[in-house]
């Protein structure tokens, strides 16, 4: 299993100025090919505290490339529905090219109401924009001289520049939380996936949608499976608990509040189910995280045993992106915490 770095800012400017935020991430950054971090991601979103800080995650990536030699930079994901392709593929080629050949482009439906309100975009065009803007910049980055007549972006005879550093392009993941179509067609496309850490047993049955998918397809092996996790290991487990507890309510209080509109509304087309969702993430807290044992939370041996046994329950993990500064995590237990997981836990996780 690999370990990386995942930064999903959820911070007011009362609470931690951007300049801070940044500042404090590339710091974390620069340790990662001293402690063995294999990526840094993060993700797209907009105007609230919850990842409002990152409307441009290949912005952020350019900043990392510059910090480590080694790392992969994922987005973490980008939103096609709210970019245009010819856009999202020059800005891919070129944080490409700009890091060596090290990133990778993961890709993500969108999912906040209050987004789409802003950027005028339905909710029940979702999946068709997602097919649509994924599949044109995939184009984009395979081939030159490309034309696309889509349903919402068009264009003739385009070569996007620059060129991919990697051929045929950079790797591609896509972001699923929940719904099994999502799971499916990721398999099939031969594309990686990104998850969340739900119900071990769901994410048994969804990651299990997505290797058959990708077996039944015809891919080489079973494709590749990461899911993020906050994370604070440290010497002493009440350290841990007392360091993270409120960094990590922090940020679930920001993603319950941002997916609230959900609740009260029916669920649409394109989100089934996600109703049902927004009440689970209200209940959710540091507490809950931690008995799921998806709140990597601990001693070392506290979080050795929940990544196995995670891992274990969900049809296997090859990668870890650990969330290691939420919220109002101060910066000096975050390296804190860095260090001791890659010292005492990563060696031992590393075979999974």
């Amino acid at each position: 299993m690999e370990f990386g770095l995942n930064f999903f800012p959820c911070l007011s400017p009362a609470q931690k100025s951007a300049e801070q935020y940044f500042r404090e991430a590339y710091h974390l950054i620069g340790l990662c090919d001293e402690l063995g971090y294999t990526h840094i991601r993060q993700v797209e979103h907009y105007f609230i505290p919850y990842g409002g800080y990152s409307p441009n995650p290949m912005v952020f990536l350019t900043g990392a490339s510059q910090r480590t030699k080694r790392a992969r930079l994922i987005t973490g994901a980008v939103l096609p529905i709210f970019n245009h392709p010819l856009k999202l593929a020059g800005e891919m080629g070129m944080l490409d090219a700009i890091s060596g050949g090290r990133f990778e482009a993961g890709f993500a439906r969108a999912f906040l109401p209050h987004e789409f309100a802003a950027f005028g975009v339905s909710l029940d065009e979702s999946r068709a924009r997602f097919e649509e803007g994924l599949a044109q910049v995939n184009l984009l980055l395979e081939h030159e001289n490309a034309s696309s007549e889509g349903r919402f972006h068009s264009f003739r005879n385009v070569t996007s520049l620059p060129r991919p550093t990697q051929k045929p392009h950079p790797p591609i993941w896509v972001a699923a939380t929940s719904t099994p179509q999502t799971f499916a067609d990721t398999g099939r496309a031969g594309f990686n996936i990104m998850t969340i850490p739900l119900d071990p047993s769901r994410m048994h049955e969804l990651i299990g949608i997505y290797r058959e998918a990708w077996r039944s397809a015809g891919h080489p092996g079973r494709g590749r499976v990461m899911s993020n996790f906050i994370m604070c290991c440290l010497p002493s487990r009440d350290e841990a608990y007392d360091a993270a507890r409120e960094p990590t309510n922090g940020h679930l209080r920001g993603v319950a509040e941002a997916a609230a509109p959900f609740r009260s509304t029916a669920s649409t087309k394109d989100y089934p189910g996600y109703d049902k969702m927004a009440e689970h993430l209200a209940k959710e807290s540091f507490e809950t995280q931690v008995a799921n044992g998806v709140g990597l939370v601990g001693t070392p041996k506290d979080v050795i045993d929940m990544v196995e046994a995670y891992a274990r329950q969900v049809r296997g993990l090859e990668c870890a992106s650990l969330h290691i500064m939420p919220s109002t995590m101060r910066v000096e237990i975050a390296e804190r915490a860095l260090r001791h997981f890659a010292a005492e836990a990563m060696p031992k996780l590393a075979a999974l």
